[in-house]
């Protein structure tokens, strides 16, 4: 129980995976294994970062930029005609 209030409960939970499946169901192996988690996810945030995959321009989830160019004209063509057949006081009213 006091663990819970010095360690993130996720960490406390994986420490008790590993508990059981090593077989040994004391608190002191349990808050061994939290500490060690807990020594493991800090020293994984002073790594550097991992920067073995460069960013790119080229993939399939990304557009080309004609396709981006064709989407902001047809926006503005559409914006510039309900602008243009709207009467006065609705187009202050939508401002």
């Amino acid at each position: 129980m006091g663990l819970a209030q010095r360690y993130p409960r996720r960490l406390i939970e994986n420490a008790c995976v590993h508990a059981m499946l090593e077989g040994v169901y004391s608190y002191g192996h349990v808050k061994t294994l939290t500490e060690q988690l807990v020594s493991e996810a800090l020293s994984m945030l002073d790594a550097p970062p991992n920067t073995d995959s460069p960013l790119t321009q080229s993939h399939e989830l990304i557009r080309s930029g004609t396709d981006y160019a064709e989407l902001f004209s047809l926006g503005s063509q559409k914006s510039a005609t309900l602008t243009s057949t709207q009467p006065e006081t609705q187009i202050e009213a939508t401002l």
